[in-house]
Order: C-alpha cells, then sequence, then structure tokens
C-alpha cells in the first residue's frame, strides 16, 4: 500500500522529531541517514492520528492530542500501561477500583476517567477499534474497559484526545480518547527481563517480554509475549498499616471490637452497650488485646485486624500478541492481528467476620431481622461480634477472593488505494471478555448454629438462644472455619464484534490547498452476561445455603446493535486557515429509549506564523446508557418506605372513599397504613435514553524556538441528561407529585403524567391491583434505578512545554512537562436544583484542582538517567475545614547501553518514599483517603535488561 505525500508544508525540527517517532520506530534513523547524505527531506508521510480518520502531516490539529510513546513509558518508570495513564494531567484520582479497593466491586482492574466525568465518560480504543468491555461492572453500574489487560510488551504509543469525539468515533467520547496503538512492521527479535522489589517488603515482580517481527518480499510478521508475576504486599507489611496504634499523628486509639458480646437492653444489672462475656485467656489464644473502655466496658479487641488485607493483589499473567500483512497487488493489502490475556490474582481481605446484626436467622416471629437475641444464661437481649483472625482461617491468603479472567481480540481486514488518492480499509473484528471472581463467605445458618445452637422459642419479638461459651471463647481451626464457610462464585463475559468500512484522501484542490476527506460505515454489536452466586439474593427464602451479610448483584442479560455513518472534511481556507468538520449519526437497535444519535464538531486552524498555531473547537457528543443500566434484573432487598401517593391523595390500601389526603409528617408516624415493607432493588431501566455533551476548546501551539515548544488549550465540556440513580424517597415523593399534578405545598408540578419524566418515573414503581382490598394500590416493588436528570459541566486549562538542548560535550538535556487546572466543577441533580460550582465549596468535592507531571531527561553516548514527577493538587483535608498540600511524587531510571544489543536500566519508583498525605483529621484506618493520591507500596527498585538480536 502506498502513503499519501506532501511537500507543502515547512516544518520545525522538534515537530518533525514528533512525527516520525509515531509513523515508525524507525523512522528517525531513515531520517539521519538522509540528512548526514546531504538529501532535502521535504516529503513526510501522513498519518492518522486519533482524533481524525483524515492522515495529515501535522500532529497537532484543531483539538490537542497528547501522544506517549513506549520508549516514554520505559523512562519513566511506569511497569505498565495503566500506570502511565493514571499520571496524565488530564485523568483524576477519584477512580475507585484497583488493588487499594481490594472490598471495591472492581479489586482486579484499572481505568482511565478524564476530566473526573466518570471512567465510561473517556472512549478507550486499541488500534481504533474498541475492544469488549470489563464484564464486572464498575462501582455496581458502569461498564469501562480495563486497561490493566492490555500488555506493554505490544504497545507502540498511546495516543490522548481530550474533548468530545463523538463525530468521528460515536458513544463515550465525551471526556476524551485513548486509543491504543499497537506495534507493527517490527525488525529483529528482542528480550527484556524485568524484576523488583519494594524496599519495606513484599510485592517482588518479575516480567518476561519477548517481541519479535520479520518480513518477506510480499508479507510483514510481528509477535510478542509477555509473563508477569507480582508478589502480593499485605499492611502488616507496612509499619504504618501495621498497627492502628502506629498512625502517623499520634492519636490514641482503641482496639476494633473483636470478641463481644454487648448487652442491647441493660437487663439483669448489665450496663447497656458493655460486653457482658469477657474471658482474659480467650483474649490471649486469640491474639487480641483487653481495653477497658466508658463506651464498652472491658472487652477483647484487635490493633491489627487489617494489617492482614492486601494493599497490592498477587498477579501472574500471560499474554500473546501476532500481527501480520500480506500485499496481494502493489495497491491492496491484507492485514490481521490477534491478541490474547490471561491473568489469575488474588485480593485478600484478611479476616473474616460475623455477627448477629447481620444475621437473618436471628430473626423475630414474623421472620424480621431482629440484630439481637435474648439469651437464656445472660437473662439479656444480647448483640454478637466476632471477628476472626488469619492464624484461624489458615493465614493471610485463606480469605482472599480469585479472579480468574480472559480475553482476546481477533482482527482482519483488506486495506488499499483507489486512484493513487484514496486509502480505504475494510476490516472486522471480534473481542471477548471472560471474568470469574471467586471469594470466601460464612453460610449464614451454619456459623449461626455453631456459637448460638437450636433455638429455645421466644421472648417478645426476640428469639432465645444460649451462647456456647466454649466455641466463643476459643480459637477456631482453619477445618472448622471450612465446615461454616464456603466460596461464592459470580462470572461474567461480554463481546464486542465491529464490521468497519473507512476511506480517506484528498477530493480536490481549492485554491488554498486540497479538500481532505474521510468517511465512514460501521456496524457494531455488543452483549453482556453476568450471573451472581444464586445463594446471594436477599428475597430468596433462606436455609442452609444462605450467605452471611452479602447482597447480590443479581443478573445480567442483554445486546446492542449499533450502525453508523459519518464523514469528514479538512477545508483549507487560506494558505494558514483551515477548517475542521465532521458528522456522524449512530442508530441503535436495543431495547433503551435511545434510537439514534446525531453528532458533528467543528474545528480551526490558524497559523498567522510558521511557528505559531492557534486553533478552537466546538463538538457535540453522546453516551448511550450502560448495558449494566438498561439489563441489570436487579439486587433485590426489603425496607420500610413511606407510601407518599397514598398518602397524601387518601386512597388504595382500603382506605374508604372520600379519606382526605395528609401530609408526609401526618403519615410518617409508626403503624399507620401507609408506612409498611417493600420490596427494592437496583435494576435496569430500559427507558434510559443517552447522554448529550457539547465541549468547547481553544489555545495555541507555540514553536518558541527550534527544540522549544509551549501548548496551552481551555476546555469546557457541558454534560446533560446524565444517568443519575434515585433514592427510593426522591421517587415516592415525585411519583405522588406526578399523579396529583402538584406538590405537597400545593403549587403546581412542572411535569404533567404523560411527560417523559413522569412515565419514566412511574414506571419504577410497581404497584398491586386488587380493588376492594386493603392490597389495592399497594407498592409491590420500587426500582431505585437510574434516570436521565443530572448535568454535569466542568472547564479548565491545559498547558505542556517541551524543551530539547543538544550540547558538545555535556549530552543532550530533555525537558517536558504538563499541567491542567480546573476552574470549574458544576453539578446539578436534577431539573428542580441548582447547577452549583462544587470546585472550592467543601463536603462535596474529592477532586483535585490541578495536576501536573514532568521528564527531565539527560543522554550522552551510552549513558541516559530521566528524573520523572507528578503532583496532584490539593485537596481537602477530611474534617472539610482545610485543604491539605500538594502530593508528588518521582520517579529516577539510570540507563545503559552496553553493546549495541545490550541495555541496562535501574529504576527507583517513588524515589522519596512518599506515601501518601498526610491528614490528621482522617482519624479512621487507614488515617490517609486514598482516592486523592496514596501509594503505600512506597520506595521500589527495579532492574531491566534488553538484548536484541
Amino acid at each position: 500500500m502506498q502513503s499519501s505525500k506532501t511537500n507543502s508544508f515547512k516544518r520545525n525540527v522538534l515537530s518533525s522529531a514528533l512525527l516520525t517517532a509515531i509513523i515508525l520506530p524507525g523512522a528517525a534513523f531513515a531520517q539521519d541517514q538522509a540528512a548526514a547524505s546531504g538529501e532535502k527531506a521535504t516529503n513526510l508521510d501522513r498519518v492518522s492520528v486519533v482524533g481524525s480518520r483524515i492522515k495529515r502531516v501535522d500532529v497537532e490539529g484543531p483539538a490537542p492530542v497528547t501522544v506517549i510513546t513506549r520508549a516514554d513509558i520505559d523512562r519513566e518508570g511506569f511497569q505498565t500501561v495503566g500506570d502511565m495513564l493514571q499520571t496524565l494531567t488530564q485523568n483524576t484520582t477519584s477512580s475507585f477500583t484497583g488493588d487499594l479497593a481490594v472490598t471495591g466491586f472492581t479489586p482486579n482492574a484499572q481505568v482511565v476517567n478524564l476530566r473526573n466525568l466518570g471512567p465510561g465518560y473517556t472512549l478507550t480504543l486499541i488500534n481504533g477499534r474498541r475492544p469488549a468491555q470489563y464484564p464486572q461492572p464498575y462501582n455496581r453500574d458502569n461498564n469501562v474497559v480495563n486497561i490493566k489487560a492490555i500488555p506493554s510488551a505490544i504497545v507502540e504509543r498511546v495516543e490522548v484526545l481530550t474533548g468530545g469525539a463523538s463525530a468521528i468515533y460515536g458513544s463515550d467520547a465525551v471526556a476524551g480518547v485513548v486509543n491504543i496503538v499497537t506495534r507493527k512492521n517490527y525488525d529483529g527479535n528482542e528480550i527484556r527481563l524485568s524484576a523488583g522489589t519494594t524496599e519495606e517488603g513484599g510485592g517482588d515482580s518479575f516480567k518476561l517480554e519477548y517481541t519479535g517481527g520479520t518480513t518477506g518480499d510480499r508479507w510483514t510478521a510481528m509477535y510478542a509475549f509477555q509473563y508477569n508475576a507480582n508478589e502480593p504486599v499485605f499492611a502488616s507489611q507496612r509499619d504504618v498499616l501495621a498497627d492502628t496504634r502506629n498512625n502517623p499523628y499520634g492519636i490514641a486509639v482503641n482496639p476494633g471490637l473483636s470478641l463481644v458480646a454487648l448487652s442491647a437492653a441493660g437487663l439483669n444489672g448489665h450496663i447497656r452497650n458493655h460486653n457482658v462475656v469477657y474471658d482474659a485467656a480467650a483474649c490471649d489464644a486469640l491474639g487480641f488485646t483487653t481495653v477497658t473502655t466508658p463506651a464498652r466496658g472491658t472487652y477483647c479487641g484487635s490493633y491489627d485486624s487489617s494489617a492482614s488485607r492486601s494493599i497490592s493483589n498477587k498477579n501472574n499473567s500471560y499474554s500473546g500478541y501476532f500481527s501480520g500483512t500480506f500485499d496481494f497487488t502493489d495497491n491492496i493489502q491484507g492485514f490481521g492481528n490477534v491478541s490474547y490475556y490471561t491473568t489469575d490474582a488474588k485480593a485478600s481481605g484478611g479476616t473474616e467476620f460475623w455477627g448477629t446484626s447481620g444475621d437473618r436467622f436471628t430473626k423475630s416471629p414474623t421472620g424480621a431481622a431482629t440484630s439481637a437475641y435474648y439469651d437464656a444464661t445472660l437473662k439479656d437481649l444480647i448483640q454478637l461480634q466476632r471477628v476472626f483472625m488469619p492464624s484461624e482461617l489458615g493465614g493471610n491468603e485463606a480469605a482472599s477472593t480469585l479472579y480468574d479472567e480472559q480475553t482476546y481480540d481477533i482482527t482482519l481486514g483488506v486495506t488499499g488505494t483507489i486512484a493513487d488518492r484514496f486509502d480505504w480499509e475494510a476490516s472486522v473484528n471480534y473481542g471477548k471478555y471472560e471474568y470469574e471472581a471467586d471469594r470466601p463467605r460464612l453460610l449464614a445458618k451454619a456459623v449461626h448454629d455453631y456459637f448460638l445452637g437450636p433455638q429455645l422459642g421466644y421472648n417478645g419479638n426476640y428469639p432465645v438462644y444460649n451462647l456456647n461459651l466454649d466455641r466463643w471463647n476459643a480459637p477456631i481451626t482453619p477445618e472448622i472455619y471450612r465446615s461454616f464457610a464456603t466460596r461464592v462464585k459470580n462470572k461474567a463475559e461480554s463481546t464486542s464484534g465491529t464490521a468497519n468500512f473507512n476511506v480517506s484522501g484528498d477530493l480536490f484542490e481549492l485554491p488554498a490547498g486540497p479538500l481532505g476527506f474521510a468517511a465512514v460505515l460501521e456496524a457494531t454489536r455488543q452483549t453482556t452476561d453476568l450471573v451472581s452466586d444464586y445463594r446471594t439474593d436477599q428475597t430468596r427464602p433462606i436455609d442452609e445455603n444462605t450467605i452471611y451479610n452479602l447482597t447480590s448483584s443479581g443478573e445480567t442479560h442483554g445486546s446492542r446493535d449499533r450502525y453508523a455513518v459519518g464523514a469528514e472534511f479538512r477545508v483549507p481556507i487560506f494558505s494558514n486557515l483551515s477548517m475542521n468538520l465532521a458528522g456522524r449519526w449512530d442508530k441503535y437497535d436495543d431495547i433503551t429509549a435511545v434510537d439514534d444519535a446525531k453528532t458533528y464538531n467543528i474545528g480551526l486552524e490558524f497559523r498567522p506564523f510558521d511557528n505559531l498555531l492557534l486553533r478552537g473547537s466546538y463538538a457535540t457528543s453522546f453516551r448511550a446508557p450502560d448495558m449494566q443500566l438498561v439489563y441489570a434484573q436487579g439486587a433485590a432487598s426489603f425496607s420500610t418506605i413511606l407510601d407518599e401517593y397514598s398518602c397524601r391523595s387518601g386512597t388504595g390500601l382500603g382506605q374508604a372513599a372520600g379519606t382526605p389526603g395528609r401530609t408526609r409528617a401526618q403519615c410518617n408516624t409508626t403503624n399507620d397504613i401507609t408506612l409498611y415493607q417493600a420490596q427494592s432493588l437496583i435494576a435496569g431501566n430500559p427507558l434510559l435514553k443517552e447522554e448529550e455533551g457539547k465541549s468547547w476548546g481553544a489555545g495555541f501551539v507555540w514553536d518558541i524556538v527550534d527544540n522549544m515548544s509551549l501548548t496551552v488549550d481551555y476546555y469546557k465540556i457541558r454534560l446533560q441528561d446524565a444517568s443519575t440513580q434515585l433514592s427510593s424517597t426522591y421517587l415516592l415523593q415525585n411519583e405522588a407529585n406526578c399523579r396529583l399534578g402538584t406538590r405537597p405545598d400545593g403549587s403546581a408540578f412542572e411535569y404533567s403524567m404523560d411527560s417523559a419524566y413522569c412515565q419514566n418515573l412511574t414506571s419504577l414503581v410497581t404497584r398491586t391491583s386488587a380493588p376492594g382490598t386493603t392490597l389495592d394500590g399497594r407498592i409491590q416493588k420500587i426500582n431505585t434505578a437510574y434516570i436521565n436528570a443530572a448535568l454535569q459541566e466542568t472547564s479548565g486549562i491545559d498547558a505542556s512545554f517541551k524543551y530539547s538542548y543538544d550540547t558538545d560535550r555535556l549530552g543532550t538535556f530533555k525537558l517536558d512537562l504538563g499541567y491542567s487546572l480546573v476552574l470549574t466543577n458544576k453539578y446539578q441533580e436534577n431539573d428542580d436544583d441548582t447547577l452549583t460550582d462544587y470546585r472550592d465549596l467543601p463536603l462535596f468535592d474529592y477532586s483535585q484542582r490541578s495536576r501536573a507531571r514532568g521528564t527531565l531527561g539527560w543522554s550522552r553516548d551510552d549513558w541516559a538517567v530521566t528524573l520523572f514527577g507528578t503532583r496532584i493538587g490539593s485537596n481537602w483535608n477530611n474534617a472539610w475545614d482545610k485543604r491539605l498540600a500538594p502530593w508528588m511524587v518521582y520517579n529516577l531510571q539510570v540507563g545503559k547501553k552496553f553493546t549495541p544489543n545490550v541495555r541496562a536500566e535501574f529504576t527507583v519508583i517513588n524515589l522519596t518514599n512518599n506515601q501518601f498525605r498526610e491528614d490528621p483529621t482522617y482519624t479512621a484506618y487507614p488515617y490517609f483517603q486514598q482516592y486523592i493520591g496514596a501509594d503505600p507500596l512506597g520506595r521500589r527498585y527495579n532492574l531491566t535488561v534488553s538484548y536484541r538480536f
């Protein structure tokens, strides 16, 4: 396939170097040869960079694009692509996932969250195509791409576009696009071995990468293999996390309630809320500490029960990759690639916990959980709480959740040229991601019976038992633990298949230059299937298989078909002014209210001088509802609700005709007919429509002198009809408003019953139809689902500075700086709320206002040194009364080329061992807020040796 050429634009040295790094790894060497031979390099290959399908010679366009090469990732000290992406200045630390989120929904995943809109609003692509999404929803409800599953061995570069790009790529490109470009045209073989460890213990790592490539007369082949092994790090291996008394602020703390039987009623001479069963020998045998406090009396507690949890997962992963091309003719080339990744990981919570407060077998005569029981021997209402330590379970890893994941992606296509003017490509792509989480949990009935034995009757509403003190005060063995424990398995898979045809080239010549053009036709099918362990369903009748204190995520089964057509134009208005236009139509075939979405963007590039680019852009974007938010069958439970409609209307529930309506305060009293238990669940809402975004951008790129450039860009993103979850209180209040047409104060409600808002909202409340009975109009089920209501708006400034200085004797120095500043962070949950800027308000905004990253490099002959730093701006403290100082982390790498084929790199990660921001107002374990910047792994070392042959 021939490349398009141009000789119409003068480029400076810095832009040319960046472009050649993007085109292919050997381009810089070829450029040096041309310069040495005195050949004038006037023709440059056009390339396609994220944000446009029109190939161009300019990396910089109307919207800012950041390009990070594999070499950048290596020299800045990152072991994975995911770790590097976390340091982007446009990214946020407020992502509730990863190894530190061991009790979260996705502790074995990494995400990108540009502009803090949420990871689902950043489109992640591999070679411009959508991979299969992570099957386990992020934060329970959102579908994301797991960037942890992208091995570094296959990465050539990462392109990051910030701002709306749905007119190019469709749904999800609201905050920006991250495109991971894999290696191609690789010639030769390379083996890289890396070994690392942490200074304070744990976390030993090993990585083997093999990359190879070869070419023939009409074909190319590139292949890669990667193996990673990472040992876990436990909190016990970090002094500040090993014991609550080691907190950095000298706070006097009491141990946790590890073995207590609390008086719930203060009967039989007991003091209410004090422990009434204490055995000093039991404390010692279990490794607990005896403590006496005014609130709890004398009890057995632990200062180190949290020390056994993991803060970095154990992980073993394998990945393979193959890419190839074959020239059928001079103008037609076939291509294909396949990638595979599998991982076995462990994340440990360390301990197990049981208590009567979450015990569904401690219940009243009507079946309601009571959280306490009447003890026949102690003659009091008792609440039990027991922590099982790792020594009882079988070690730190006995309470580990096991993650078994695998994903693969296959692409086949044909590309060619037409009349030496138009490049075209037709391709099909299919990806699948399989996931299984296997976690330990207690069997509710078995552990209940082990300590309490058979029920002896009732004392009023409370069941009567005799606590088995011998068992209560003795350590259990791993065998006993296994007798009342089980493994809970959740399984999920997702697929994505795409057929794509695109064409690009110059339509014809205009006075100021050629009219660039690109078009795309696309068809995509996505599926998702998630099945939770049936025993965790809270609406299921309790039996010997009931799981203690774990709510089901339910099941999700759904598919989505999407068809799209789009076009782009690059219009040269004058020799120094051009306009970019793009439009796209996406048609959805699923059960949602999306139907279709039309998006467009407009960009301007103005070059008043050869070294100055002024740019601006406006784009519309959209995000189709997460499939989890649409198809989830929901996790159900029962709770007490106030039926606002029956209360205010005086109808239903057997109320006599003509019963006057009442106020909420009048109805919200014990035993009122409108106050009763109903099933509540969080399920999908098929009436969700697309979220619609608009983004604005303006800035400049200034090549100040050779090898020195400065960029500054302003951005603003506005997202309407954002999905927001409803509380049952909000839902029932507004269901009544819709049905009655008035608010509680008698004023008219702004939405009519036939409005989309009221139709959507009332569909989430299911009522019984049983005329003439007390069940008529009774709420049977409430779906506290998501609806389109919220409004988000954020704005800010991005800046970067690059400089390279080559000396004759001292070598070459390079400086690369990036900075982002949030100017506004506005949010409105519902239409009747005020659009509020939370950027500087306490109690609401955990996100930082600024982020910076920088690299200072030096190289001479065979040596190279790089210092990388990242700075996360100030955040509110836990008391919300003062902002914490910025948090900074540095990586240092020293590299040496020993022979033309052998190179070694020694890296110190977190050079200053800055593990977290100190916040004396954060008085609970772990004594720091992990989502505003934290690295408790601390200083660590990594040695890499590579050999090319």
